[in-house]
């Protein structure tokens, strides 16, 4: 997945800003792959360090991506039964970013999201399959008043002690494909592709 340079940049400033002085950061890797680094309980996303990633074809001369910024939600994990986690996301259509401010407004009108009638996109976690450090999460996603089954093909990448919050962060990558028309968002379909290709990075923080 290419991502898109400005958003990287951003996503690594933000707490380079509000966080600690270099005396005092960790001199370790806070966060590991350990399931048993993780403790059960529920979390919320931790917006700064959650990237919601959309890639489409462009006219097939390229890949063009885009993103949601500061999206919502929660997840309630136990990992001694993982398959009971519930995740729930809020995505602000409104926040909607990509290398054009033109593209940016258009993507706004009733052409594509409608952000003024439907001004968010929510997903919700119905079933959970786990194998080792990968999970396959069942959810409804609602997108432009529209509710289709999508699967989140997820990849566990970190847990452990935050040093900011000093509370358990936890991370995930997931990723799927949807298509736009099946949305009311085929407008420009077939020059512009008809399948989008979703990543998440997602960090979640332990409520306290």
């Amino acid at each position: 997945m290419r991502h898109i340079l400005p958003l990287l940049l951003f996503a690594v400033a933000v707490p380079i800003v509000s966080g600690p002085s270099l005396a005092q950061m960790p001199t370790t890797v806070p966060g590991a792959p350990d399931p048993l680094r993780v403790v059960a309980g529920t979390y919320t996303i931790d917006p700064a360090h959650t990237q919601i990633l959309w890639q489409v074809n462009h006219m097939g001369f390229s890949l063009f991506d885009g993103a949601f910024a500061e999206p919502t939600g929660s997840l309630v994990i136990d990992p001694k039964r993982p398959t009971a986690a519930a995740l729930n996301v809020e995505i602000p259509i409104g926040k909607i970013v990509t290398t054009s401010a033109k593209l940016n407004e258009h993507l706004l009108t009733a052409d594509f999201f409608d952000a003024a009638k439907f001004p968010t996109a929510t997903f919700r976690s119905t079933r959970v399959e786990v194998s080792g450090q990968t999970a396959k999460i069942h959810g409804d996603l609602t997108l432009k008043g529209v509710t289709k089954p999508v699967v989140l093909a997820t990849t566990f990448i970190g847990a452990g002690a935050h040093p900011m919050t000093k509370g358990t962060a936890i991370g995930f990558r997931a990723t799927t494909a949807i298509k736009r028309s099946d949305f009311s968002l085929g407008y420009g379909v077939p020059i512009v592709g008809d399948t989008v290709t979703l990543t998440i990075n997602a960090a979640f923080d332990q409520q306290k």
